[in-house]
């Protein structure tokens, strides 16, 4: 059965600057993000070995570990890839003349505006109590995209959401160069969106079929 492995970054340590610092994308992406991989699969290691013994008094606490640290490696996962320097077109809004209409259409449909929009997952990250995200993710049932909160990595989603555009708002993300100014580091976060990847996450979402009909 195929592990979980560290992805590569897309871009050198030092591509998102000013906005986040080489030190943190290091230290973010070596470490942190490593340890979710390797929690993960100590994690299936675990649970392999529990049902080989048919021995569950640790179920419990195995399928939250499960959770976090295999969310921690999607989440993170996304999160590189949703970011790009400005010198190569990452950051300002989704624009129809870069190829993203329609993602910027769905934003303006499902939030009223791109500034509401923006306005909402800005205040969602910032305001995300201990450690969490600020998330923008595609619904299918109604077909929609929502804002939502994420705790921890696994915390307060909503069942059937696809994450499209993800902020990290755990103080690893940002505490070494914005200190404890979380909303300043998610306001700066803005400038190195790369719209064209959250286009193709949008895309790809649209193609899920939800399970249940209302």
């Amino acid at each position: 059965m195929a592990i979980y492995t560290l992805p590569e970054l897309p871009y050198d340590y030092a591509a998102l600057e000013p906005v986040i610092n080489p030190q943190i994308i290091e230290l973010h992406h070596d470490k942190h993000h490593a340890a979710y991989v390797k929690g993960a699969n100590d994690t299936l290691e675990q649970l392999e070995e529990a049902r080989d013994k048919e021995q569950w008094g640790s179920i419990n606490g195995l399928e939250k570990n499960l959770a976090f640290h295999l969310s921690g490696h999607i989440l993170h996962s996304i999160y590189w890839n949703n970011m790009d320097s400005p010198k190569d077109g990452g950051g300002g809004e989704p624009l129809a003349a870069d190829g993203v209409g329609e993602l910027a259409d769905a934003i303006t449909e499902s939030f009223g505006s791109f500034a509401r929009f923006k306005s909402q997952l800005t205040k969602a990250a910032a305001t995300t109590q201990g450690s969490g995200w600020g998330v923008l993710a595609y619904e299918p049932v109604s077909g929609r995209l929502i804002v939502e909160q994420v705790y921890d990595h696994q915390g307060n989603v909503g069942q059937g959401s696809i994450p499209v555009l993800v902020f990290d708002a755990w103080e690893h993300a940002f505490y070494l160069q914005y200190k404890n100014q979380k909303v300043d580091f998610i306001e700066a976060m803005w400038q190195v969106v790369n719209w064209q990847d959250v286009s193709r996450r949008y895309q790809a979402a649209k193609t899920s079929v939800p399970l249940i009909s209302l």
